[in-house]
């Protein structure tokens, strides 16, 4: 059994990206070849939006941005600290401050009532100027950015939606990647969207900062590469991942929707067990993980052990949370500060998610952990 089954999704579509990476052969324009446009052009009819900008990583994906709005030493950017590294060490590198602040119990996205109490409390303290709230989309689900939105409104900052596992969820009618002043993505091989190594895109309605973002992308370039008017960095897509991109997002949707129904029959199975992730009325998640949540740790090992014995694949996402990682140690957290986010990552982890889960494997699975 695979953790996510890649293999079994290429076997229905190998043909259509062997077509598409023929024809980039064919062109060789390996760099910012006409794909490139093209993966743009529907990436950001699917979201809803004027403007997307290819890039290499999610992780550029992020940077970028906060590059293009000029933040750097003195500011905050106030994120989550259950996450995954990059989302708070684009922030660190560009000199800015990471403040952190806990997560839902049972979404595991940022609080917004604890997000406007560490604003309130960054500006008493006048050491930081706040900047920008980067919500993360944690395993595919969107942050509450109907509250976030308006807090940011109220204090005047941007908003940068980490949708690295969200691409594809949606509140009511809008999809993920549209929430804020610029959305970021990740089409990490994993991802619900993901191509076979590493890409990334950001998503705007501002057309003054897309033109910004793009330039940044490609060393910060204006009329072309060797007019330099600005720093960047080398943040470009490879063309032949946009090929492969192209050929997903043909089955995306579908995709999408067998997602939904393995992760209904995983909660019909497990919640009464088991806590799940929480989903509000009108969400709907990508489902990039299914995870639960054990007794303690002791507890999740036991299970985690179990799943093993009997062949099946399971991770932690995230076993540590970053405000007790070394890496931002200076910033002088201490344990106990974030406490859901730090009980959260001691119980949790991941069960096998991708749409080409057979109905016996999620038994299977289930049938572990219930007996």
């Amino acid at each position: 059994m695979q953790f996510v089954d890649l293999k079994k999704q290429q076997e229905g579509i190998r043909e259509d990206i062997e077509r598409r990476i023929n024809t980039v052969l064919d062109h060789g324009k390996y760099i910012m070849g006409p794909e490139i446009a093209e993966l743009e052009k529907q990436l950001a009819d699917y979201v809803g939006v004027k403007h997307c900008i290819s890039c290499s990583s999610g992780t550029d994906a992020l940077l970028i941005p906060l590059m293009a709005w000029g933040i750097g030493p003195g500011d905050a950017v106030f994120t989550t600290p259950f996450t995954f590294i990059a989302t708070a060490e684009v922030i660190q590198l560009l000199g800015a401050t990471p403040v952190f602040v806990d997560i839902e119990e049972d979404t595991f996205n940022i609080d917004p009532v604890l997000l406007e109490s560490a604003i309130q409390k960054v500006i008493e303290d006048k050491q930081l100027n706040p900047k920008c709230i980067l919500p993360v989309d944690l395993f595919g689900l969107p942050a509450n950015y109907s509250e976030i939105q308006k807090i940011a409104d109220k204090y005047g900052i941007k908003v940068l939606e980490d949708g690295a596992q969200g691409f594809g969820g949606s509140i009511g009618d809008t999809k993920a990647c549209s929430f804020g002043h610029a959305a970021s993505t990740s089409f990490f091989p994993a991802k619900p969207l993901g191509c076979y190594g590493d890409g990334g895109a950001i998503f705007t309605n501002d057309p003054e900062l897309a033109a910004v973002m793009d330039s940044i992308r490609v060393h910060g370039k204006g009329s072309d590469k060797y007019d330099n008017i600005r720093i960047g960095i080398n943040g470009r897509m490879d063309t032949i991942q946009a090929a492969i991109l192209l050929t997903k997002l043909n089955i995306f949707n579908n995709e999408l929707d067998i997602r939904d129904q393995v992760a209904g029959k995983y909660r019909a199975l497990l919640s009464p067990q088991y806590q799940v992730q929480a989903v509000p009325k009108d969400y709907r998640s990508a489902w990039a993980q299914f995870s639960i949540v054990t007794d303690d740790e002791n507890h999740r090992k036991r299970l985690m052990s179990k799943l093993k014995d009997d062949g099946i694949p399971t991770a932690i996402y995230y076993p540590l949370p970053l405000h007790l990682q070394k890496a931002f140690s200076h910033l002088g957290y201490t344990q106990g500060d974030f406490s859901i986010s730090e009980s959260i990552s001691q119980r949790i982890f991941s069960v096998p998610m991708h749409p080409y889960l057979t109905e016996e494997e999620i038994k299977r699975i289930s049938d572990v952990l219930t007996k």
